[in-house]
């Protein structure tokens, strides 16, 4: 049962609008404002036209935009308390729904973060998150340092966010459901040519961890109209997709989730229960599994000596390629 998408929730249900927010053009700090009161406006509206929505999350990039000359001027960042999170934490409380939000934020100690928050229906901050994985070398924010956050949501739902290219790594859902998100958000800004990867991974990142996966992108053309994908995609906890989207900008995709299966299907599985066989290896010969860590990537992660076979013969491993500059910051260790 989707409960039509929404319309009629199932008992449980958590109902999400998934908005596939246009571009952004951002010039000066008054289109920040505009761009904020904006997107509180469709806030407003999505619950007002289907009150039955729990949360509203609008996409990675929403507020500043994707142009990379207007990136590091600091008079186009943002701040986690500033006016265009006050004037989105407003439009939460006024409308009583949960949103989710992007800001590419002010570091008064160095290069800016890709940050996510998540408000609740009161217009009190509920998770605050820094973007782990920046797309290099594209992208040149600082890797987030706060680690994956999961918080308490609507609908018994345990709420973790990543963005974009966090996705692509499997350890990121990984640790969202390891933490015990049951619902893992996943904001992005991508364009066409990820397609394809946006959609296995979505899908796998729920699989791999029993849990749902909703995704959202922008949509539309930026400054030199490369179109962004929309796409907004939510996945079940065996990784089949319940609702999917296309490149309409500022559509609000709907679906209903229901945390309590994601949670029912943790404990009662045995089959591909793999989130919890990782640490039990083989548990029908070993009473309780093996519980040893026989995966080098992760030892040499730990202990600071990561280096894949092939360290030296790596092209990119600075934004240099990309028009960035070297880095400023010496790499602890």
């Amino acid at each position: 049962m989707t409960g039509l998408d929404g319309l009629n929730p199932t008992p449980g249900a958590l109902v999400l609008g998934l908005v596939q927010a246009q571009v952004p053009t951002v010039r000066t700090p008054e289109d920040l404002t505009a761009t904020a009161e904006r997107l509180a406006g469709i806030v407003r509206g999505a619950k007002r036209g289907m009150a039955s929505i729990d949360l509203v999350v609008m996409p990675e990039y929403s507020i500043n935009g994707l142009d990379p000359a207007t990136w590091l001027d600091d008079s186009l960042l943002c701040d986690r308390d500033g006016p265009e999170m006050t004037i989105l934490a407003d439009a939460c409380r006024d409308a009583g729904v949960w949103g989710c939000f992007s800001i590419m934020e002010r570091n008064p100690d160095g290069v800016p973060w890709n940050s996510g928050i998540l408000i609740d229906d009161e217009g009190t901050e509920r998770l605050y998150y820094r973007k782990m994985h920046p797309w290099v070398p594209a992208e040149p924010w600082a890797p987030g340092d706060l680690g994956v956050r999961v918080c308490d949501g609507p609908a018994g739902s345990r709420l973790s966010l990543i963005i974009c290219h966090d996705g692509m790594l499997p350890e990121m859902a990984r640790e969202a459901a390891y933490q015990g998100a049951n619902v893992i958000l996943r904001t992005a800004g991508y364009t066409y040519p990820i397609q394809h990867s946006w959609r296995i991974t979505n899908q796998t990142n729920a699989f791999h961890n029993l849990a749902y996966t909703a995704s959202v992108a922008l949509a539309g053309p930026d400054q030199n109209n490369i179109w962004s994908q929309g796409e907004a995609m939510v996945c079940d906890v065996d990784g089949t997709i319940l609702v999917q989207g296309d490149g309409t900008p500022d559509r609000v995709v709907t679906a209903e989730v229901i945390p309590a299966r994601a949670d029912e299907a943790r404990r009662t599985w045995g089959v591909e229960n793999n989130i919890y066989q990782l640490g039990h290896r083989g548990y029908t010969a070993v009473d309780g599994g093996a519980t040893d860590c026989p995966y080098t990537f992760m030892q040499d992660l730990v202990d600071g000596k990561y280096a894949v076979p092939w360290e030296s013969e790596v092209q990119h491993v600075d934004g240099t390629g990309a028009g960035w500059d070297v880095p400023a910051k010496v790499r602890a260790g």
